[in-house]
């Protein structure tokens, strides 16, 4: 399997991350769906899981492997520890807000709500939990994970994130 990821990640990088971030972005919700709000297949909102779909691969996904991308080639200093400490600084201070209130957005839209509404009522515990795992696992990500892999990387750690956020989301 992961032959064939690397040998799809050679040949079409974006497109490659892209449909992973969609499919794990599902996964995500699934898992908050099932596991945490516990509401069965039939209770299940198949919609709900869509819109994670489409912004995982339309929106998420491309911006991540860019924003990768160019912390890769712009971030650059004296020392591999202040290359990484930087990129996690950006990446936090510029990447998380911004894109924590495109997903709410995005999903607001999606919904046919209010985006300041939704902005209003998640974005500060969204960005606030950010903080509690994101800086250490871009640690990682940044010092050990070559650069072709770290959507990857974060995809997977994402399906508990996108469980939360989805979570969040639609919490009423």
């Amino acid at each position: 399997m992961l032959a064939w990821y690397k040998a799809r990640l050679a040949a079409r990088p974006l497109l490659t991350q892209s449909v992973t971030t969609a499919v794990l972005f599902a996964v995500g919700d699934i898992t908050a769906q099932q596991l945490v709000e516990k509401r069965g297949l039939k209770k299940h909102d198949a919609t709900r899981t869509g819109r994670m779909f489409l912004y995982g691969g339309a929106i998420f996904g491309p911006a991540a492997a860019t924003w990768y991308g160019l912390l890769q080639r712009h971030v650059v200093l004296s020392t591999p520890r202040k290359t990484i400490l930087a990129r996690v600084a950006v990446d936090q201070g510029v990447f998380a807000p911004v894109f924590i209130g495109v997903f709410l957005s995005s999903m607001a839209v999606m919904e046919g709500g209010s985006v300041k509404e939704k902005l209003d009522k998640n974005y500060k515990n969204a960005l606030t939990a950010n903080y509690m795992l994101w800086p250490a696992a871009q640690m990682v990500n940044f010092s050990v994970v070559p650069l072709e892999h770290r959507v990857l990387f974060v995809n997977l750690l994402s399906i508990g994130w996108n469980s939360y956020l989805s979570y969040l989301n639609s919490s009423k």
